[in-house]
């Protein structure tokens, strides 16, 4: 008598509880376990899921890990490796699509998820422009300097370089802090004015300077850094960035 497939079977019931009602309900490990029943289709991977999970912390610190680290969990090869980061990766794009050209008046939301999800288990600092339009619509990010951030660490003709390529009237700066927390350190506040004073002397908004931290983000805007209702040529009022949904 054949021996019944129960992998077989409990991969169909992930699968229809997927279909049925998305990840609720599903554990940190059971959502790895169905990704992996995509690349390894004849071994049970529940065992290789809960690894990964513990190795890392969680779903972020799977998702955060680099190939190398997530070949070296023992049944982890390389297209099980590489389908996880093209998930992360993929998650990336998407994020970065949906807020090119919205309204950051009404969906700061939406640019932290980004940058959250972009930076995320970093292990080094990078720094981001985030270029503006007229009506605060974004139209186009940059990174501007990866590894420790100081005062010299980014150019102020870069940025206004980058500005003027994006044909920008406002930027947002923003970079993450390998750590997890986002205070700021006095190297941060003096970039910030350098390239403030450059962006001002053509005319360009500077909205914020957010830093991202692990579950938290520290903004320059809030923390008092900038003089607000200076009145810019485009008509709009630098400081009225209204930061509606976090």
């Amino acid at each position: 008598m054949k021996k019944k497939d129960t992998r077989k079977g409990h991969r169909e019931r992930l699968r229809k509880r997927f279909l049925k009602s998305g990840l609720s309900g599903f554990h940190d490990y059971e959502i790895i376990e169905l990704l992996l029943t995509y690349a390894l289709c004849r071994r049970d991977v529940k065992p290789l899921a809960k690894a990964l999970i513990e190795r890392f912390g969680g779903l972020r610190g799977v998702f955060d890990a680099s190939l190398e680290d997530l070949r070296s969990i023992k049944g982890i090869g390389k297209s099980s490796a590489v389908l996880i980061k093209l998930l992360k990766v993929g998650a990336d794009e998407y994020l970065k699509e949906k807020i090119k050209g919205k309204e950051v008046l009404s969906s700061l939301g939406d640019v932290l998820d980004y940058f959250r999800h972009a930076l995320s288990g970093e292990k080094i600092e990078k720094f981001m422009a985030v270029y503006l339009n007229t009506k605060n619509r974004i139209v186009g990010t940059e990174v501007l300097h990866e590894g420790t951030i100081d005062q010299a660490a980014v150019y102020p003709r870069q940025v206004i370089e980058g500005a003027i390529r994006n044909a920008a009237s406002a930027i947002i700066f923003v970079h993450n802090h390998p750590s997890g927390d986002p205070s700021p350190s006095p190297e941060d506040r003096a970039i910030t004015e350098s390239l403030s004073r450059a962006a001002a002397a053509v005319d360009i908004a500077v909205h914020d300077h957010v830093i991202i931290g692990c579950n938290s983000h520290f903004s320059a805007r809030r923390s008092g850094w900038f003089t607000t209702g200076k009145k810019h040529a485009s008509g709009s009022r630098i400081g009225e960035l209204k930061y509606a949904a976090e």
